[in-house]
C-alpha cells in the first residue's frame, strides 16, 4: 500500500499469549523513538478484545500529544480541524480512509521491499506480563423478571422489594 520498508516484530508464541495493550505500546513506543518518526498511526481499539488502549498507553510512554478517533487527518492544509503538534500519536476512527486495491506490478514491487525483524528485546522493552489470572467464573444467575398486566401492579410489585434484589 505504498510502504518503502517494513518492520517485524517478532515474538515467540509462549510471549504472544500474554501480549497485551501494555506490552504492545511499549513496543510501539520504543520502536518510534528508534525510528525518529513524528506521526504514529493506530486503530482505536482491538477486534479481538475491543480495548481501546493501545493508543493511549503509547501516549502516555512517549510523552506526545494525542488525537483519538479521528476520522479525517490532514497535515499542513488550512482544513486541519484539530491541530496536533507534532510529534504526535493518533487513533483512527473506521472511517479514516478507503484502502486501495493493489495491483499486479505493486505488488510485485512490494515483494522487494525490505522487511526488518525486531525482537521486543532488541528496542530494550521487557514485554513480560505481570497479570496473573486467578479465576474465571460466569456472573450469577439474574432472578426472573415478573409480568404485570397494568401500571397499578406495577406499584404493588414493586413494594414486594426482593424481586428487585438482583440489580436494577
Amino acid at each position: 500500500m505504498g510502504a518503502d520498508r517494513g518492520i517485524h516484530i517478532d515474538v515467540s508464541a509462549k510471549d504472544y499469549e500474554h501480549l497485551g495493550p501494555f506490552q504492545v505500546s511499549k513496543i510501539i513506543a520504543a520502536l518510534a523513538k528508534k525510528e525518529n518518526v513524528i506521526l504514529v498511526l493506530l486503530g482505536k481499539q482491538a477486534i479481538d478484545d475491543d480495548c481501546n488502549q493501545t493508543g493511549q498507553m503509547t501516549v502516555g510512554l512517549l510523552d506526545w500529544p494525542q488525537g483519538t478517533f479521528a476520522s479525517e487527518v490532514t497535515v499542513n492544509r488550512e482544513s486541519l480541524t484539530v491541530v496536533l503538534k507534532l510529534p504526535a500519536v493518533v487513533t483512527a476512527d473506521l472511517q479514516l480512509n478507503e484502502p486501495r486495491y493493489a495491483t499486479l506490478p505493486n505488488i510485485m514491487k512490494a515483494k522487494k521491499k525490505k522487511i526488518e525483524s525486531v525482537k521486543p528485546s532488541d528496542l530494550g522493552v521487557d514485554i513480560s506480563s505481570h497479570i496473573q489470572i486467578l479465576s474465571v467464573e460466569d456472573p450469577p444467575q439474574r432472578q426472573a423478571g415478573v409480568k404485570v398486566e397494568t401500571v397499578e401492579d406495577l406499584g404493588t410489585v414493586a413494594t414486594l422489594g426482593t424481586i428487585f434484589t438482583g440489580g436494577t
